[in-house]
């Protein structure tokens, strides 16, 4: 029991830390902007064949730090770095709220690749969110190899710390913002 309550702190202390993100100074977005870079690193350092995903997709985001925790009514809330043809263009906001069966806290990595222009442009205008029919893919060595893109996204998602236990239904909003 006790381990869950440090869990459910290191989850509320991570959300409450990654709310503000459009006010936040350029010194924060180079944070996340680096952050972001390292994720990626990780990614592929856990499943190779990534690289491709990165080097052929039109665009994607990365949330290098997403914070997750729930009792009943969960969120999760994280900032990222928004790229075009492997070129910084913005910064992203995700937020998230579910209900059902959850208890517990966590930290974690996602990275959205976009098939197309169009794909990523709904991004962009902010009418992009999930829904409970979107599965995200945890990454792993070879994950990746047999993974297509639905609706013109793949989700990729990596485990940082923390326990959660879930059955729940919610889903995921988007916010972008042009550098």
């Amino acid at each position: 029991m006790k381990n869950l309550s440090i869990i459910w702190v290191m989850a509320m202390a991570c959300l409450i830390s990654t709310v503000p993100m459009f006010g936040q100074s350029a010194s924060k977005k180079n944070k996340i902007v680096a952050d972001s870079k390292t994720a990626k690193a990780e990614f592929i350092k856990a499943d190779p064949l990534m690289k491709g995903l990165f080097e052929k997709a039109y665009g994607y985001v990365i949330f290098p730090n997403v914070g997750k925790g729930g009792l009943g009514v969960g969120g999760a809330a994280g900032n990222g770095s928004v790229y075009e043809h492997n070129k910084l263009t913005g910064m992203a906001k995700l937020s998230q709220l579910s209900i059902g069966f959850q208890a517990g806290g966590q930290a974690y990595r996602e990275v959205i690749f976009f098939e197309s222009k169009k794909d990523m442009e709904r991004f962009k205008e902010s009418r992009f969110e999930f829904s409970a029919q979107v599965s995200a893919v945890a990454v792993t060595e070879g994950a990746s190899a047999n993974v297509k893109y639905a609706d013109g996204i793949m989700v990729f998602t990596m485990q940082k710390g923390g326990l959660m236990y879930e059955a729940s239904v919610g889903g995921q909003k988007f916010k972008f913002n042009k550098m």
